[in-house]
């Protein structure tokens, strides 16, 4: 059985989280195959709503078995912190598989991520501040520790001195910081070990062998396209690989065992940091997206920028992923309007640009261009097929699905799991 990979086709927040779930009492495996405890899903089940950000939405589906692959950045005391909450509100986390190739999130880590980010004043990048990019950087600088180093100390000691060797100098004599005591980090994640060993497995073995057994995996992603950081808006983006590619090399799973691309939309667009966002709206309208769609970011509080759908970066999410369906989700929201704008190019220097320009400068300078689109104000939040719809948010989930370039199979009509318009299946 191929494997399907979802994630988000915008900058994030798209309502991956609902779009997992939904999948996952159908599929067997649910992957996570990059990001940390940086993203975050928002799950609805019945009237019990879950804030995930670092655990597979796959833990809140009975008979699936989640799995943080080798590409995620792991804080443990993140991990064991979630893992209580959902144990406390009756959730079994037994079954959660956890790469002994994910890189560890450590306490430098994040003092970095946060001295950094103030030192960069006007010019900061908006992280979360985490220690998600310089456990990232660790990793490619061949100096990160991974999970299975915690079940051996010598090895432990040896990249966490390595580490703080050049560190210690940089948080001493650049952001005058205390320097961070070797023998703490080490005698603190020598305690995650017992904690979290039963957890520990080789899940590229396991991942390949289930497929060849004939079951079903779901690989998804932690952020949105835009956030990539090859393929988003650098350097406003994350440090790993949200698109398809990425599913590839963060969790062991061959591109030829994958037959299907799953983006998640939002039926507008947000974002959270800093960064160009062409369509971003600074009045009312971006107001009221704001207030009924509770756009607040899951992990990390903030307000979400809101703005109208923009059809440009959804193509280029088409192109780039090789996106064979679409989830389109908060189509309740628009629910009100008389007009809906929606941008379909770019005007740039006085031209007409339809795709994403790849230079960032181009993009800075990018202008939308609408097109409006009538609205409706039933409520659709009962609509159980596409005909239940009004005409014109029938009209509405057509000119996206034509404008973005791959068929819409599923629609979010409101945040809870039985609220979703199913137009093809997606297994």
């Amino acid at each position: 059985m191929p494997a399907l990979v979802l994630l988000g086709a915008q900058w994030g927040d798209e309502g991956k989280g609902k779009a997992t779930d939904l999948l996952g009492g159908s599929v067997d495996y649910v992957v996570r195959y990059q990001g940390g405890n940086n993203a975050g899903h928002t799950v609805v089940v019945g009237d019990q709503k879950y804030a995930l950000h670092l655990l597979p939405s796959g833990i809140l589906s009975p008979g699936c078995t989640p799995v943080i692959g080798n590409g995620v950045v792991v804080d443990p005391a993140v991990l064991l912190s979630e893992l209580s909450g959902l144990n406390e509100r009756g959730v079994d986390t037994s079954k959660l598989v956890i790469s002994g190739n994910a890189h560890l999130i450590t306490p430098y880590h994040q003092t970095l991520d946060k001295v950094t980010e103030r030192f960069l004043g006007k010019r900061k990048i908006g992280t979360t501040g985490r220690g998600i990019g310089p456990a990232y950087a660790d990793k490619i600088n061949r100096v990160g520790i991974r999970v299975q180093d915690l079940f051996d100390e010598s090895i432990l000691r040896q990249k966490v001195e390595a580490a703080l060797h050049d560190k210690n100098q940089v948080l001493i004599k650049i952001f005058n910081r205390r320097a961070i005591s070797i023998d703490q980090v080490v005698e603190e994640y020598l305690g995650y070990a017992e904690q979290i060993k039963d957890y520990v497995a080789d899940t590229t073995l396991l991942l390949n062998t289930a497929l060849d057994e004939g079951k079903v995996v779901l690989l998804e992603g932690g952020q949105g396209t835009l956030l990539d950081v090859d393929h988003g808006t650098y350097p406003f983006v994350t440090s790993s690989n949200p698109t398809a590619g990425g599913a590839c090399t963060g969790s062991g799973i061959g591109p030829t065992k994958i037959n299907r691309v799953i983006g998640i939309l939002k039926a507008y667009t947000t974002r959270v940091g800093a960064g160009p966002f062409p369509t971003e709206l600074f009045d009312a309208d971006g107001e009221a997206l704001r207030r009924i769609g509770g756009e607040r970011g899951v992990t990390t509080g903030r307000d979400r920028r809101c703005g109208w759908f923009d059809a440009v970066i959804a193509r280029y999410a088409t192109r780039v992923n090789g996106l064979t369906d679409f989830f389109l989700t908060k189509l309740d929201v628009l629910t009100g309007w008389e007009q809906i704008p929606v941008c379909v190019a770019y005007e740039i220097d006085g031209k007409r640009v339809e795709e994403l320009p790849f230079s960032q400068t181009d993009f800075h300078h990018a202008k939308p261009v609408y097109e409006t689109l009538p609205g409706w104000s039933e409520d659709i939040s009962k609509a159980k097929t596409f005909s239940d719809l009004p005409k014109n948010a029938q009209a509405y989930v057509k000119a996206l699905e034509e404008m973005s370039g791959a068929p819409i199979s599923a629609i979010g009509v409101g945040p809870g799991r039985t609220e979703t318009i199913e137009i093809n299946s997606f297994l």
